[in-house]
């Protein structure tokens, strides 16, 4: 419903945000104008924004320090018109005094957090879908096209409807074996892929309380398989101690106000969720690993914006600890950005890698797609990955099949060389990826 300026009302998070950046009380349904905080565009978009903000005829961007450019599709530059892209992105962002994140550096959603870019109650515009990553942060982070991003770049603002918003009450805490990845599956399966089409996810309960910043990143990442325009998580200690040493105080911390409107309410009880998968070709068509337990694969993948993280770099090694990657399996395991790399490195993780038969891949998008350079499977093989989609043709080949599922899940099928439920190779310890 429209609201006029004098309608007043209670508010969600989303309107709340939109509100501080658009100068006035804003809501669900009304298109308005607001100023942007941060804007990120990559090196996977044709036409490029810098090329779009050229055709328009723009000179400067709107503030340096507020726009980011990312070398993290093609991380490998594994053919020449990859590393065209990367060279006017270079010779751009140099003119311009633009921030550029080098090929190795990481993925977007990741580097950016992690370097005190992102803060609560932000307005994020990134040239990829899954900046919705950034509401773990309470960031209003949305992708959009580049004609978009490339007028943002110009003016520091954009337009917006004011999405309706669903609201998803936690419960409880994940068991042994069951992870971040397997819940958010099930919500994606729960709400389906258009369930929440321009609407807000916003994330609340006592169940948040009990999962880290990376655990809230993979259900933030996940909301836009089911069409989100973005996802939010309050902004509580949890998330505090992580934005300590990386950006101070900064940030507007916000609460949704009492008896604010929602289209929607989910429960969701983290105890009651087990091992699930997304099998192919849709990221909705969720079902408990067990239904698909015993199907051989041929490779596994580990990473992307969803996945890559320490934690989940940790718990393939536990998976891995003693054992190999079966014959026959390829397992690839990237981190998300170089800073989880070094920790890995520094940790034992990756030689733990190496060594039970995985390739460890460069920092970036490293076997999200075909267009990495990286990960394209045969004809007719199975994948397992971690990733976020599991489209026909998504890692190169429309004649393979992709199967989606926890690091946990993973990596307890490259060792057993089929789909595998992993609770057998992690006993008691509880999940924390």
């Amino acid at each position: 419903m429209t609201r006029g300026r004098g309608a007043e009302r209670p508010q969600t998070l989303a309107e709340k945000i939109l509100s501080r950046r658009a100068g006035r009380p804003v809501y669900a349904g009304e298109t308005v104008t607001a100023a942007v905080d941060l804007v990120i565009a990559h090196d996977g978009n044709r036409p490029q924004a810098l090329d779009v903000f050229r055709e328009l005829g723009a000179e400067r961007v709107f503030d340096p320090g507020r726009v980011k450019f990312v070398i993290d599709h093609a991380p490998a530059t594994h053919n020449r018109a990859a590393a065209e892209v990367h060279r006017e992105m270079r010779a751009f962002a140099a003119a311009q005094g633009i921030e550029l994140f080098e090929a190795g550096e990481g993925i977007c959603h990741q580097v950016l957090p992690e370097r005190g870019h992102v803060v609560p109650g932000d307005v994020v515009l990134g040239t990829d879908s899954h900046t919705t990553t950034h509401g773990a942060f309470q960031a209003f982070g949305t992708g959009v096209g580049t004609t978009d991003l490339a007028v943002a770049m110009m003016s520091g603002r954009t337009w917006f409807r004011v999405p309706e918003t669903i609201r998803v009450e936690l419960y409880g805490r994940l068991g042994p074996g069951a992870f971040a990845k397997d819940a958010a599956l099930w919500l994606l399966g729960h709400l389906g892929a258009n369930g929440a089409t321009y609407r807000a996810i916003e994330f609340g309960g006592p169940g948040v309380a009990g999962l880290g910043v990376g655990e809230r990143m993979t259900f933030a990442n996940l909301a836009m398989e089911m069409g989100a325009k973005v996802a939010l998580f309050p902004c509580d200690e949890v998330l505090r101690d992580w934005l300590r040493p990386r950006a101070g105080e900064r940030g507007e911390a916000l609460a949704p106000d009492p008896g604010a409107p929602y289209v929607a309410e989910v429960a969701l009880d983290l105890g009651e969720i087990e091992p699930m998968l997304a099998a192919p070709h849709q990221p909705d068509n969720v079902h408990p690993v067990a239904a698909f337990a015993g199907a051989p694969i041929d490779e596994a993948i580990v990473g992307t914006c969803v996945n890559g993280r320490l934690e989940d770099l940790e718990v393939v090694a536990r998976v891995l600890a003693g054992r190999r990657v079966a014959p026959g399996v390829r397992l690839i395991v990237t981190p998300a950005s170089r800073e989880v790399y070094l920790r890995a490195a520094r940790a034992g993780i990756l030689a733990a890698l190496a060594e039970a038969g995985a390739t460890v891949g460069i920092p970036g998008c490293t076997g999200c797609t075909g267009a990495s350079g990286c990960g394209v499977p045969g004809d007719g093989e199975r994948v397992v990955s971690a990733g976020n989609r599991n489209f026909r043709g998504r890692l190169g080949n429309p004649k393979a099949e992709i199967f989606l599922a926890s690091p946990a899940t993973v990596a307890a099928s490259a060792v057993t060389g089929r789909i595998t439920d992993p609770r057998a190779f992690l006993g008691r310890k509880e999940g924390v990826a």
